[in-house]
């Protein structure tokens, strides 16, 4: 290794050995520095600005403070950044006995989310006067002690730093003593030093002040009064072996541990070589609660808790005293240095945490910042790369710039619908031994998004609606589910207009958009329509908003809502009414006349029955129930009146039967009146035939049309289903006058065909039957299935 690569190494580690040692003082990216005491609300620097951020985007950043428990004493403007003071700053009682006093604050700056560090030194005011630990201080000097001799005075204190702290001691003027003053790491102590050879027979007792400065403008003072007794005997004084002594100690070390044994002599014999130990006079309290010192055998011995991460160097001042008079006193230190022990489990803090994440993020988008520290140090903090996810979560862990920082990144996409809440638990361990662990568990809400369509169960629908509906009543119920949430899943149904036909039937159909509840706003009438079609669409209410449409097929059934109409006789004002002549000469089985009827309802509704409601002679004419034929059931006798009158009563076999009534005038004549009357009675005949002519052409293009309709309706409805049946429509080549029409339903696999009566003359159809009614079975069924209707066949 070449020395260019030596130095390169060496730099290096000296680079991590800082990094240890000074940890997140060398990570601040700003550092600040105030004087303690000052005004809350002074201004300690703007964050934002010394950061080198963009002042325009500041409008949309936020700023605020996340570490520590000192962070109180600062407070800092979450829209611009600026750093103001607080709270009233004691340095004294922040950073007591430290040279450096330094805050360090994490900064989270949001939008986009950034951590920076900042550092604030609190540095000193002179607000506190030296003092010492008394007011007064008794000192007894043997006689024969040789000038030069120096003497340990209580040493004054003074909470202040630096040059604000004692600076240098002064003794009141006298001839006998002078003061000398020694540095140490933490003070400076003084000495009380005779000049010249005491003689108590002269002066059994001196009187001095001592007066400590410190090194402010104007230096403030603090006085300790001296009393100097002057004692014989005793010339000889014990003796440490050193001066410091150094030992180390683990932390959690048991109460009663040995820390060390002190061992002083002294050359004298008797009492003034009984040496006593004791605490120095200006030892720390936190001393006296750690450790305890036997004063007969000098042992120092564990009292109480030992934290490494409290205290890491303990330093006691020990005395040894003999029991001479006047008794002889040493001085020496002993230091206890503090060894780490991995006792501490790491801490995570969650420094930002998205606890809602829409579930259309993309993947490595950062949820979260996440921190791990340990109290321990050396190896027994270290847990970089050390932190683990539980299995099974589209997130993972990634390390950041600075050590033991991380991201919780997204790693893959997300579905609510599937998983709306995930608990993710994050596992750091330190590099101790044995290793410590912290579980910490993180709950991350997954937020809806409208990605999800309304959906019907069925589509399309089939809706069977009786005609003669009551207007504004609901008919039906339309409803979809949506997978979403909320606005997203909240659901508005409207009936869909385009074609011209489908606005015409919207117009009297309405829709309750919150709901879906259809109503008609008139009613149906099956004479006028029996079959439409209509969507509806289901539309969400997110954003943008999602819609699905259902088709609705509509069904109108017949109901018995109308009464035969008489074709002949002619019908007037509700009644009709008609004259036949016959010759009184015709034989039995002779047809007088035919009254002609059609019903506009289908099926039972429309099927016709005729019978005599009032007759002159039930001998002489018979009505055929089913064709409306009125015929002779004997011949004419001498006896017989010339005029008889027929009243027929047509009904239809409705649940609830409807019926008309038609009057029928027979004339018997002579053959040849009869015949002379045939003339003029044709000439009315025309004029009447040309009539029913003229009605019966009106109705039938009317059922025609209806018929040809429906044919063509049901047709496209069975050619739009997966499984259709096509179906022959009877046909009769013998008009009887009586008018037929059908409609066909599918229910199931079966599909229905209501006909409307048409009978021949001297058919028979049995009562109660179902004689108008065929079965037309799917093509799917093994066999076909043939129904004779009524006296016409039909073949399906």
């Amino acid at each position: 290794m070449d020395s260019g690569q030596r130095r390169k190494m060496d730099c290096w580690w000296v680079f991590r050995l800082l990094l240890l040692c000074y940890g997140e003082q060398i990570l601040a990216q700003l550092r600040y520095s105030v004087p303690e005491e000052m005004k809350l609300g002074s201004v300690v620097g703007n964050v934002a600005k010394d950061l080198g951020l963009d002042i325009s985007t500041l409008a949309n950043r936020r700023f605020r403070i996340v570490s520590g428990s000192n962070d109180a004493l600062f407070q800092l403007n979450h829209n611009n950044g600026m750093l103001y003071v607080q709270k009233n700053i004691d340095r004294e009682e922040l950073c007591d006995g430290v040279t450096a006093c330094l805050i360090n604050l994490k900064v989270v700056v949001e939008n986009p989310l950034e951590i920076h560090y900042v550092g604030v030194e609190i540095t000193d005011v002179n607000d506190h006067s030296p003092t010492f630990p008394e007011s007064e201080q008794r000192l007894e000097i043997a006689e024969h002690i040789p000038p030069g001799t120096r003497f340990q005075i209580h040493a004054a204190r003074d909470p202040d730093v630096g040059i604000q702290s004692v600076r240098f001691y002064r003794l009141s003027s006298n001839e006998m003593f002078d003061i000398d003053v020694r540095d140490s790491e933490e003070d400076k102590i003084p000495f009380l030093v005779l000049k010249k050879p005491l003689d108590r027979e002269q002066k059994a007792e001196h009187y001095l002040v001592l007066t400590a400065l410190d090194g402010g403008s104007p230096p403030k003072s603090g006085s300790l009064n001296l009393t100097i007794t002057v004692l014989d005997a005793n010339d000889n004084r014990p003796l440490f072996s050193q001066d410091t002594y150094t030992v180390t100690l683990y932390e959690n070390a048991p109460i009663g541990t040995l820390v060390i044994k002190l061992n002083a002599t002294d050359l004298d014999e008797g009492p003034n070589s009984a040496i006593e130990y004791t605490f120095g006079k200006t030892q720390k309290k936190k001393v006296y609660d750690t450790f305890a010192l036997d004063s007969i055998t000098g042992e120092i011995r564990v009292k109480g808790n030992v934290d490494f991460e409290d205290t890491e160097v303990y330093r006691l001042d020990l005395q040894a005293s003999d029991k001479g008079q006047p008794p002889w006193t040493a001085e020496c230190r002993v230091v206890i240095k503090i060894k780490d022990v991995n006792d501490n489990k790491p801490d995570i803090e969650i420094t930002s945490l998205s606890s809602v994440v829409p579930e259309d993020s993309k993947p490595g988008s950062v949820i979260s910042l996440i921190s791990v520290t340990d109290g321990d140090s050396g190896v027994n903090g270290k847990v970089i790369l050390i932190c683990s996810l539980s299995d099974n979560v589209p997130f993972e862990l990634q390390p950041s710039f600075q050590d033991n920082m991380y991201s919780l990144v997204l790693k893959d996409h997300l579905d609510r619908e599937s998983v709306s809440h995930y608990d993710i638990i994050i596992t750091a361990t330190d590099c101790g031994q044995p290793p410590l662990s912290t579980f910490k568990t993180l709950s991350v809400q997954v937020s809806d998004v409208n990605d999800n369509k309304p959906e019907f169960m069925q589509n399309p629908i089939e809706l069977y609606v009786v005609e003669n509906n009551i207007p504004g009543k609901s008919i039906f119920s339309v409803s979809a589910f949506d997978k979403d949430l909320s606005e997203n899943a909240a659901i508005s149904y409207q009936i869909v207009k385009g074609e011209r036909n489908q606005d015409k039937i919207a117009s009297f159909l309405s829709i309750n958009s919150d709901n879906g509840q259809i109503s008609a706003l008139k009613s149906f009438d099956f004479e006028t329509l029996k079959t439409f079609q209509f969507q509806v669409v289901a539309t969400d209410s997110g954003t943008p908003s999602l819609s699905s449409n259902v088709t609705v097929n509509v069904f109108i059934l017949d109901q018995n809502d109308n009464a035969p109409v008489i074709l002949y006789p002619v019908s007037a004002n509700g009644s009709a009414e008609g004259v036949e002549e016959i010759p009184r000469n015709v034989n039995a089985g002779h047809l007088v006349t035919k009254v002609r009827a059609y019903d506009p309802d289908i099926g039972y509704n429309g099927w016709l029955l005729f019978s005599l409601q009032e007759v002159s002679d039930h001998s002489l004419f018979g009505l055929d129930r089913y064709t409306g034929q009125i015929r002779t059931l004997r011949s004419f006798t001498e006896t017989d009146e010339a005029e008889h009158k027929l009243v027929i009563l047509v009904k239809d076999n409705g649940n609830v039967s409807l019926s008309a009534t038609a009057t029928v005038i027979v004339k018997a004549v002579e053959p040849k009146e009869a015949f002379a009357a045939s003339d003029v009675k044709s000439a009315a005949n025309v004029e009447e035939e040309s009539n029913v002519t003229f009605y019966l052409i009106i109705t039938l293009s009317s059922v025609s049309t209806l018929f040809l309709i429906s044919i063509i309706a049901l047709i496209v409805m069975q050619c739009s289903k997966p499984t259709g049946c096509s179906s022959k429509y009877l046909q009769d080549t013998h008009y009887d006058g009586t008018l037929c029409h059908s409609i066909q339903y599918r229910s199931g696999d079966k599909r229905y065909m209501l006909v409307g009566p048409r009978m021949s003359i001297g058919s028979t159809v049995v009562p109660g039957s179902n004689g108008n009614t065929l079965l037309v079975a799917d093509r799917r069924q093994t066999s076909e299935e043939v129904s004779t209707c009524s006296d016409f066949s039909c073949q399906l």
